[in-house]
């Protein structure tokens, strides 16, 4: 049996690495923060260190084998539930795969803090911190042509068309790359419109979404980067 110590050092250390990369999906607002990611290290380490250590009275005997890869295996597949919670659909927008992916990664580092594999989840914490904090600046720079923004709204059924959308924007209308305007599912007295735009700088895009704010008649209204 694995000495007391050694458990609360594992766990300890679990919960550090999973706060890492929590407080990088915290200041970014995103439901699954802080407390979600620590959670989520500290409860695979836990099942990993169960499924090594927890059964050794029972392995005494030469009739009994044990898989102790099984049990932590089940993480992984578990973790998908919770994934696909962080996943939201507005309209034809999604987000929250980063986050998603944050969520099965931590759940890997928790795994390898309570088989003992420190170094490895350091590595692994590092290099999804250098992912997460230090890519996305790369990628506004030098991507800037897939680099989009997204606006969903709720406004008065049958008030806004693709005219109402060229008299608003003007010529940043020609930087939309999906426009949708959907009854909403219960058949209410709201459409849900989702616009994507490209090639849009956050000055331009700011100055677009005041002007959706000054509509009248929106019961609702949100914006994204994607």
């Amino acid at each position: 049996m694995l000495p007391a110590t050694d458990v609360i050092l594992r766990l300890a250390a679990a919960a550090v690495l999973g706060s890492l990369i929590g407080i990088e999906r915290e200041r970014l607002s995103w439901a699954a923060g802080l407390r979600t990611h620590m959670l989520v290290c500290v409860g695979s380490s836990l099942i990993m260190l169960v499924s090594a250590y927890g059964f050794s009275g029972i392995l005494q005997s030469d009739k009994v084998v044990l898989d102790p890869s099984r049990m932590a295996a089940q993480v992984v597949s578990g973790i998908g539930f919770l994934g696909a919670g962080s996943i939201l659909l507005r309209g034809e927008i999604i987000r929250g795969l980063t986050t998603a992916a944050s969520l099965w990664t931590v759940a890997a580092i928790g795994l390898a803090v309570g088989g003992g594999m420190y170094v490895a989840a350091v590595a692994g914490t590092s290099i999804v911190l250098l992912i997460l904090a230090g890519m996305k600046p790369l990628e506004r720079r030098y991507f800037a042509d897939k680099h989009k923004r997204g606006i969903t709204f709720l406004v008065q059924a049958d008030t806004f068309n693709i005219g109402h959308l060229h008299q608003l924007m003007g010529a940043s209308a020609a930087r939309v790359s999906k426009f949708v305007v959907r009854r909403e599912a219960d058949g209410g007295a709201f459409d849900e419109v989702s616009i994507v735009l490209s090639h849009t700088s956050e000055k331009e895009f700011h100055r677009i979404v005041q002007g959706f704010l000054k509509l009248d008649g929106i019961k609702s209204f949100d914006y994204m980067e994607l």
